[in-house]
Order: structure tokens, then sequence, then C-alpha cells
């Protein structure tokens, strides 16, 4: 199959950028995405061009660094799946296909379709994390955990940080990444001791990086690779707002001694 490529190329954040024309020949309907990427650059670099740059690590879909918009769709036309996990096959010989990098304020283009998603990792690092006792601290193992609670923690703890949600979101909101991430931990026995701290410092950072806010437009659920749910937003909103209600009580308590 015979496809036009017309790809987002920017030499580095500060220059403008633009979408250019390539030809993708004789692709192979069983290669990947990423694969047919790999073939249009062995190309380029045999015409001398300069390769088209893109993310890409684990290629099974666990790393979430391939994140790209393909014909406006985060990671492509199929639902539930990561840019390295989309075959070939889901497209038609002779189509146009345009792919760009994510398209938000918090994701600052570094070169072509590679984007900085470090305000994610700034996210994590706000508060996405549990206590880990040392000396006689119980095996994890023996908590007993409801298996809805359970279940509810491994979906959330589906994410690979892709970006995928503030891509498709009309405000490129991250609350379905924060959420998934709050989400994961304070649904377990070992994530309560910060359960409310986490979610009132990684809500902030959020706000700090610039991303958008939610309003429930739904799109992030739809675009993730993982079909991780918007029902971890409003966990997310719950637990923030116990936070600030207990914090404010406490400067208030503060105030009257």
């Amino acid at each position: 199959m015979n496809l036009t490529l017309r790809v987002w190329r920017q030499a580095q954040s500060d220059v403008a950028g633009a979408l250019v024309e390539y030809q993708a020949i004789d692709v192979n309907p069983d290669m990947s995405f990423l694969e047919m990427l790999d073939v249009v650059n062995e190309r380029l670099i045999s015409a001398g061009d300069v390769p088209i740059a893109f993310d890409h690590d684990c290629r099974e879909g666990i790393c979430g660094s391939c994140g790209m918009m393909i014909n406006g769709v985060a990671h492509g036309p199929m639902k539930g799946t990561a840019t390295c996990q989309l075959h070939m096959r889901s497209f038609r010989d002779g189509d146009i296909v345009v792919i760009e990098p994510w398209r938000a304020r918090a994701f600052p283009v570094i070169k072509d379709l590679v984007v900085n998603r470090s305000a994610l990792d700034r996210i994590i690092q706000a508060g996405g994390f549990i206590s880990t006792p040392t000396g006689g601290a119980p095996d994890g193992n023996t908590m007993p955990i409801a298996r809805q609670a359970s279940d509810s923690a491994m979906d959330a703890a589906a994410c690979i940080g892709c970006g995928a949600c503030v891509a498709a979101c009309p405000n490129a909101s991250a609350s379905l990444f924060t959420g998934a991430k709050i989400s994961h931990l304070g649904l377990l026995p070992q994530g309560q001791p910060e359960r409310y701290r986490r979610a009132l410092k990684m809500v902030a950072q959020m706000d700090l990086e610039s991303f958008g806010g939610c309003s429930l437009f739904g799109e992030c659920q739809e675009a993730c690779p993982k079909e991780i749910s918007i029902d971890v937003i409003a966990r997310m909103n719950r637990d923030f707002l116990v936070a600030a209600v207990a914090a404010s009580e406490e400067r208030s308590g503060g105030d009257e001694g």
C-alpha cells in the first residue's frame, strides 16, 4: 500500500514549524505505525535528508513514549491502542495521513513530533508515592483488600503517562492522568496515610503546569490507550475537596488560637 504523509516538522521549540509531505511507498499492512515511520526515515537518511524525530521506547504499549496525533486523533483510529500497537492495516491504500505532535501549552515541542512531557513527571513528584515503614511493617500481600477496590486500583494503575488525554481534551487538561495516579494509590491500604495530602499537592502541581481545567467533556477517556474511565477524575475531585476543607479548618483553628 502507498500513503501520503503530512508530517509536522519543527527543528526546535523557538522556530516555526510546518506540515511537510512525504510518500510512504510499498507499506506492509502488518507493519506498526512506528515501523512505517522507520522505513520513511531510512529513505530520508539515504537521500541525505533529516529524519523525522519521534518518541519511542518499548514499542509494546507500556512506556507511553510514542504519542502523536494521527489524522487529528490521539494515537490514531483504533480505540484502546497506543501508536506503537497501531498497524497499517488500519489505513487504506492511497490514504492521506496527517501526523502531528501533542498540542498543549504544558507540552512544548522539542523537535518534530517530540514534546516535553516533564510536567507529568512533576505532578508525580508532588505526591505520587506512599510511605514505606521499616521494621515490623506488615507484608503488603497479607492486607485484605476488597475485590472492587483492588480492580479499580489496577485499572487506574494501567495509565502509561503518554499524555493522550491532554492532547485530546479541548481544555488540554491533565485531570485523567492525575486522577489515575491519585486513585490507584488512594484506593489501597498502603496509600491511605498520604491520601488527602497527595490529592492536594498533585492537583496544585497540575495547576502550576499550565494545564487547562476539566469540564468532563469525556474526550480523554476516548483517547486513552488503556481506556481509563473518567471515574478517576470524580475520585480525585472528592479527595481534593476533603483535603481542601480539612486544610481550611486547620488554618481557621490556628487563627483562633
